[in-house]
């Protein structure tokens, strides 16, 4: 009981402390207003986060937790394997943007300081990297995907994915993305060499 109080309090006060962010920016709130706004004592804050610093890495590991979730639903779908893919892109390039959008901070340090929100990320990335993983290793296993090395191909995907973030939260290219997903997925799928008998794009 006491562990799960003990986790209820910490949700609230990284709740408490995202909403503060994204309101006024990182470095206008401090951790006697996170204390005061969520109802604690600054000691109790403390006893949770040394400084600001770990509290906004608690506030970007949260919303990246929610876009595992999102992609766990993926992953668990009865989908084809190339099908689960396609959804795997998507999901996860709208999970991003909906999380940037909706903190304010965030958004601004996602292209201010990539640095720290990347910190926060790596453990993450290994979580991402398993999933993506384990739907090539099922499309090998199907015979839909022609692989040798599904961990190097799962990782190389991952950077690629996460290089398009921010133009696609930042500019038009989102917009060009969803408009042109099935040319999108037919150039991965298909490569970029040219076939006689294939449309070019």
């Amino acid at each position: 009981m006491r562990k799960e109080k003990r986790s209820k309090t910490r949700d609230l006060l990284v709740d408490v402390a995202r909403k503060l962010f994204a309101e006024h920016g990182r470095d206008n709130v401090t951790m006697n207003e996170i204390a005061l706004v969520a109802g604690k004592g600054r000691r109790t804050v403390y006893t949770y986060f040394r400084n600001k610093d770990e509290v906004y890495l608690a506030v970007i590991e949260n919303e990246l937790n929610l876009l595992i979730d999102r992609l766990k639903k993926v992953i668990i779908s009865s989908l084809s394997p190339a099908r689960k893919l396609e959804e795997y892109i998507f999901v996860r390039f709208e999970a991003i943007k909906e999380a940037v959008s909706r903190n304010g901070s965030l958004r601004s340090d996602f292209f201010r300081n990539i640095y720290e929100v990347e910190k926060a990320r790596r453990p993450i990335d290994v979580r991402e990297i398993r999933m993506l993983k384990q739907i090539f290793d099922e499309g090998v296993a199907v015979g839909e995907f022609r692989l040798n090395n599904t961990q190097w191909v799962a990782m190389m995907f991952l950077y690629a994915l996460k290089g398009l973030e921010a133009p696609y939260i930042k500019e038009n290219i989102g917009n060009y993305i969803r408009s042109h997903r099935s040319q999108i997925m037919s150039i991965i799928f298909s490569g970029i060499k040219k076939h006689p008998d294939k449309t070019n794009y």
